[in-house]
């Protein structure tokens, strides 16, 4: 077995870039486990596709174009209709997508279905007039940017704003929901910095058992937000330059593509390849914006 304290021994390499930037996906990765981060953005080692994830996305994509219609039209029935052809626009990016479909195309989209239910379940489409959908958000600070998507943003004629973002999974246990507390700060974070005012409410939906969870922030936790986030990109800059990309085991291990290959599972990692740190840090991919289901 690879000896997990090698890495700390190599040697530094300097690491040149233009722009620095992450998105909440990636911080998440770094703090869930180093070796993870290194494993996706280093090593872009491919991770199977889920059917689960596509109908994710679909459900993010249909919730989207819902409020191209005038309210009255934002039925159920047409947020239905919108699954197949979203579904067909997915596929024509991505034609891969397709693999995942088995049996009838109607019977597989049958789980989406039920999600997009569930919203209707927990939100009125026809009150709502979300001011942004699938909004970029980008700021930077200290010479970081920060940068990310935000499902739907609401601003009231007063001005307050509310940042919601769709979860097709179930709500996370106490013991996870500070990673999703996370994202939502980062771009509270961003908002604020660019808007100068900070969002009023953070709303998440997660459609997987039909529970809103909504918290308010401060300015004092979104400084501490930042400070975080500042602190993480340093940690991955030093990872950079040691090579030292040591894992960091819990519960999620559970859910890791890369167990096989994990030190903490007996596995060997690939050897780092030679433009190992500069991958680390190229904002192309450390801080590519992600949608998050």
């Amino acid at each position: 077995m690879q000896d997990m304290q090698d890495s700390t021994l190599a040697e530094e390499v300097p690491v040149t870039l233009v722009k620095p930037a992450i998105s909440p996906s990636r911080a998440a990765d770094y703090m869930q486990c180093p070796l993870l981060y290194r494993f996706r953005v280093v090593d872009r080692l491919p991770e199977p596709r889920s059917a689960a994830a596509a109908r994710g996305t679909l459900v993010h994509a249909v919730l989207e174009r819902l409020f191209d219609v005038e309210a009255a039209s934002r039925t159920l029935a047409h947020a239905h209709s919108l699954l197949r052809p979203q579904w067909e626009a997915l596929v024509a990016d991505d034609p891969e997508l397709a693999q995942l479909v088995e049996g009838d195309l109607g019977d597989w989209l049958a789980p989406a279905r039920g999600l997009v239910e569930r919203w209707f379940a927990l939100e009125d489409p026809t009150r709502l007039e979300p001011a942004e959908r699938e909004l970029y958000v980008e700021v930077e600070l200290d010479g970081l940017t920060f940068r990310g998507y935000v499902d739907r943003l609401d601003v009231a004629p007063t001005g307050e704003m509310r940042v919601v973002d769709y979860k097709t999974g179930r709500s996370p246990s106490p013991l996870f929901e500070a990673k999703a507390l996370f994202q939502m700060k980062f771009y509270a974070l961003v908002l604020w910095r660019t808007r100068g005012e900070i969002p009023k409410l953070l709303q998440l939906v997660y459609l997987g058992n039909s529970e809103i969870v909504r918290y308010a922030p401060d300015e004092q936790e979104l400084l501490a937000t930042e400070r975080k986030v500042q602190a993480l990109w340093a940690a991955i800059e030093r990872s950079a330059r040691t090579g030292d990309w040591r894992p960091s085991t819990s519960r999620l291990c559970d859910w890791c593509n890369h167990q096989a290959i994990c030190p903490a599972f007996g596995g060997t990692p690939p050897p780092l390849p030679a433009e190992a740190a500069g991958r680390a840090v190229d904002p192309s991919v450390a801080g590519a914006p992600e949608v998050d289901d």
